[in-house]
């Protein structure tokens, strides 16, 4: 038991802040990310150098009570950088320098892949961030070296891009993570920026969503609201229309990546120190 127990609030609920959580590996690799599935299993992206460390997993799976259960993925992901877990159980793991969005089975079998392998512009350079729309279409934020989002059919067929290096609206600079909500908007965390830029299913900007520092990463909140996590050590909670509702100090360092448990657990992954984060709701 830790000498001190830590307590927050986003809104309404009051969360336990329970950290270092699960049996993450030490010596290979940082949690650049986190995902569960919908029986609460908990997928931990770790970035590593594979020149380095060939034989280090890309991805550590833990049980609901952080049980190291399964690793895969060392010999398939280069620069794991992102990973998100389909509605039907798929992992999507964004392998940011060989350019792909690599699809896996739940333990760990490669099924295919979106993007042109180890071929920068084909489409991606650098990719951040990949979400999912309701009705099934992709979104994969481009974010280190080509400033657009790119939307693919379910089935991964190309259905365009938009965005270009810049600041204005529908610009970006550094699109590091993507989300979309349920009603089918699309928020793209513009970290360099220092704002959450929302649009339409095809692209049209909708608003600027401000008050944020360098934002990490996004996903969605109950009610359609957005959590997002700041380079700074802070947790936001957004309303559907941006609104600010609360914000937490749950980290010591910026979260880069962050997901909401079926159980209401939110996970946060941390590269400095190297460890994930567990938010615990509580009665308050």
């Amino acid at each position: 038991m830790p000498r001190h127990q830590l307590f927050v609030r986003l809104g309404e609920t009051r969360y336990r802040v329970e950290r270092p959580w699960g049996e993450v590996p030490k010596g290979q690799g940082v949690p650049s990310d986190v995902a569960c599935d919908a029986e609460g299993r908990v997928y931990v992206q770790l970035r590593q150098d594979p020149m380095a460390d060939p034989e280090a997993p890309a991805v550590v799976v833990l049980a609901p009570d952080g049980r190291r259960i399964d690793a895969w993925g060392g010999a398939e992901v280069a620069d794991g950088h992102m990973l998100s877990v389909h509605p039907d159980g798929r992992v999507f793991v964004v392998d940011r320098d060989a350019q792909e969005i690599i699809v896996f089975s739940r333990d760990g079998k490669r099924l295919g892949g979106i993007g042109r392998r180890h071929y920068p512009g084909e489409p991606f350079n650098a990719p951040c961030d990949v979400a999912f729309a309701p009705d099934g279409t992709i979104y994969v934020a481009d974010g280190y070296a080509a400033s657009v989002v790119h939307r693919f059919s379910a089935e991964g067929t190309p259905m365009g891009h938009w965005g270009r290096e810049g600041s204005g609206p529908g610009e970006f600079t550094t699109p590091h993570s993507v989300w979309v909500l349920p009603d089918g908007r699309v928020t793209v965390a513009d970290r360099e920026n220092n704002r959450v830029q929302v649009f339409t299913a095809d692209g049209m900007w909708l608003a600027d969503w401000r008050g944020n520092h360098k934002p990490m990463s996004v996903h969605g909140a109950p009610g359609g609201g957005l959590y997002v996590t700041d380079q700074v050590p802070q947790l936001s909670l957004l309303a559907p229309d941006g609104t600010i509702v609360g914000r937490c100090r749950p980290v010591l360092n910026g979260a880069h990546g962050m997901w909401r448990a079926p159980d209401g657990r939110i996970f946060l992954s941390e590269q400095n120190p190297s460890r994930l984060t567990c938010l615990v709701p509580v009665e308050s």
